[in-house]
């Protein structure tokens, strides 16, 4: 099989299994005023588990069922496939600088998992890559049912090339990682889980990773309460580039304020 004809039958399963796999929701098309306040396209899922509920809203359906490349929001289920390989032993190695300078500073010097995942330090990843092989990757996404799990295509594949997954997909994986139900170690899912945190109060816990494509711009994570988590997958086409990517966040904190599942700013 040819590789135009192997990305076209992944997509095509990968779309069978998206439809088969979405859960009953609610269309929230008055959300369309906070994509409208920040002059951005886009959709998000949010699945709010509070006190059992389990409810699923989403804005732009079609989009959220349309796959798009992950981008930085991979370095997730990355970190994990790094962890179990032995790539990585814990949150203190330090991965070595190669010394090549970036225009990101923050990504000139060595890294570790928690600071690789909080600068998004793309070549960390990409050294992850070239040690796990094609294979390999392949054969994590699989086994945990990741998206087209493509590494088809220009270099990094999660950014350029054909991997691929859905707003539904995303938030899917994340409840499978909340819950300690990837097949990895435990101690590995709660590793990545604590270097998600982007802040958290007295009573809440908010994780959450984001991803930049060039032209589409995600958000995904969860905010953790005593009544139960709050899943947000949230994607925007970014046409300003650089000047579109605080609106990732600025749409989905509005959002989730809106039914109080993150606090107001004081």
């Amino acid at each position: 099989m040819n590789r135009r004809n192997l990305v076209l039958f992944a997509l095509a399963a990968g779309f069978a299994q998206v439809s088969m796999a979405n859960p009953q929701f609610q269309e929230m098309t008055k959300w369309s005023r906070f994509f409208s306040a920040a002059d951005a396209r886009g959709s998000i899922v949010v699945l709010d588990t509070r006190d059992g509920s389990d409810i699923t809203m989403v804005y732009n359906v079609s989009r959220a069922e349309k796959r798009y490349s992950p981008a930085s929001t991979f370095k997730i289920p990355h970190s994990l496939f790094a962890l179990d390989a032995g790539l990585l032993h814990d949150e203190f190695q330090v991965i070595p600088w190669d010394g090549v300078k970036r225009p990101t500073t923050a990504w000139n010097a060595g890294q570790t998992l928690r600071s690789a995942m909080r600068n998004s330090t793309v070549w960390v990843y990409e050294r992850f890559a070239k040690e796990l092989g094609e294979a390999r990757e392949t054969a994590y996404m699989h086994k945990i049912g990741y998206g087209n799990a493509l590494v088809t295509g220009d270099k990094p594949f999660w950014v350029e090339g054909d991997l691929a997954i859905s707003s539904f997909e995303q938030i899917a994986f994340l409840q499978r990682l909340y819950r300690n139900q990837l097949p990895f170690q435990v101690e590995h899912q709660r590793l990545v889980k604590d270097v998600m945190i982007n802040e958290a109060g007295s009573d809440w816990i908010l994780r959450a990773k984001t991803g930049w494509t060039g032209k589409i711009g995600w958000w995904v994570g969860w905010v953790e309460w005593p009544s139960g988590p709050v899943f947000f997958a949230l994607n925007i086409d970014t046409p300003n580039r650089l000047g579109d990517l605080a609106k990732r966040q600025s749409i989905t904190r509005n959002l989730l304020r809106s039914i109080n599942a993150l606090p107001t700013v004081p």
